[in-house]
């Protein structure tokens, strides 16, 4: 289960000397010939150097790529022109070592925001990844793991589709916020797909996974969600292809979620009965971005008050006496009032790993749901100083 288990990839991870001490810090994912490739980037203002040259790079080739760099430990963000420089020169060292074109070569880089990227320490180790390039598991599984910063354990899935094959890594545990954040996601396919067909079904599916997952609010500059379509599959059912990448997607974002920097539980939050799908988004993400509500989760305990509280001053269509809100699907209030229930019940479920939140608001069809977690001391102790 990896990056490689599409034909027609290769993958490697290695120490280069980005965070020292012989850590993993560095991974290389590369097509056995240039391919079609889409990609989205995150939403901050302020995009660290990686980000803007993969823009720069995807425009030039017009969505032709060969290979994706990733490093950790330095995001190379608030870094300046010396940033780009740095950021321009690793690409042209990897393209040098795969003998393709510099802007065939994206870039993925996240760690320490306005640190000066350390480029002579690395360069040599980033020209030699391609000389320990390979296609088997175990290939994929290290790539995965030299992209983790506070992660405690890799991200990678596999999706079996009809006929062709999704394999994809991430990295992500804190600063998770809709529109992506401090996370990377890197997805490879043998389907042949045109690069307006992979950026049309990845659109899609980070609208339901990556971008409907918060964990602290903060919004990151360097977040990123490549796919590359080798097409030695041929061609295959757009469906098929979108249904089979949102899966892949949320697989990741569920991922993260479970390894969110300090969380003890999982959640996911579901709005119902909305008057608009958009409203239930809005009404599912205001309640998920609670820090009340995120403490009782670590305490364990089913307050629904503060969930009615925060989903009545969502600005959306909310009408208290048609409200619903239940824990694991038990009821616990209704009409805004607390309702009998099986209170047994509801504690076994607030002790499991993952949490559902269940709100209808009794007005429309409009449905939307948002993956968080709860707050726990370990956030704080991650946080406190620079990481």
């Amino acid at each position: 289960m990896s990056i490689c288990t599409a034909r027609g990839f290769k993958a490697t991870g290695a120490a280069v000397g980005i965070k020292g001490g012989g850590r993993l810090d560095a991974a290389l994912v590369v097509s056995d010939h240039p391919v079609n490739c889409a990609a989205v980037f995150t939403q901050n203002k302020a995009p660290a150097a990686p980000v803007q040259l993969s823009k720069q790079h995807l425009s030039e080739t017009q969505g032709v790529v060969k290979a994706v760099l990733l490093t950790s430990g330095n995001a190379n963000a608030a870094t300046g022109e010396p940033g780009l420089n740095a950021a321009r020169t690793l690409t042209e060292a990897v393209a040098t070592s795969l003998s393709c074109a510099s802007d065939e070569v994206l870039l993925c880089q996240t760690g320490l925001i306005g640190i000066p990227f350390p480029l002579d320490s690395a360069l040599d180790g980033v020209g030699g990844l391609a000389s320990s390039l390979g296609s088997s598991e175990s290939d994929g599984e290290l790539a995965a793991k030299a992209i983790m910063t506070t992660d405690t354990f890799a991200k990678q899935v596999v999706i079996e589709g009809d006929g062709f094959v999704i394999g994809g890594m991430a990295k992500g545990a804190a600063m998770l916020e809709p529109d992506m954040a401090t996370m990377l996601a890197v997805l490879s396919t043998d389907a042949e797909l045109t690069p307006s067909e992979i950026k049309n079904a990845l659109v899609g599916a980070v609208a339901s996974s990556f971008n409907s997952l918060v964990v602290d609010g903060a919004t990151s500059t360097n977040d990123t969600v490549i796919v590359l379509a080798s097409g030695t599959a041929g061609r295959v059912d757009l469906e098929s292809f979108e249904d089979a990448l949102a899966k892949a997607c949320v697989k990741l974002a569920e991922d993260m979620a479970v390894d969110a920097e300090g969380a003890t539980k999982a959640v996911r939050i579901t709005v119902s009965g909305a008057a608009t799908d958009e409203e239930a988004h809005q009404g599912a993400r205001k309640v998920a971005n609670s820090l009340l509500v995120k403490c009782s989760l670590n305490g364990e305990d089913p307050y629904w008050g503060r969930v009615l509280s925060e989903i009545a001053t969502a600005k959306i269509a909310c009408d208290p006496s048609s409200l619903s809100i239940s824990y694991g699907g038990t009821q616990v209030s209704f009409g805004g009032v607390a309702v009998a229930h099986d209170e047994a019940t509801v504690a076994a479920h607030m002790a499991e790993r993952w949490i559902s939140i269940e709100i209808d608001l009794g007005l429309g069809t409009g449905v939307g749901s948002i993956l968080t977690t709860d707050l726990g001391h370990g956030y704080i102790d991650e946080n406190r100083t620079t990481s």
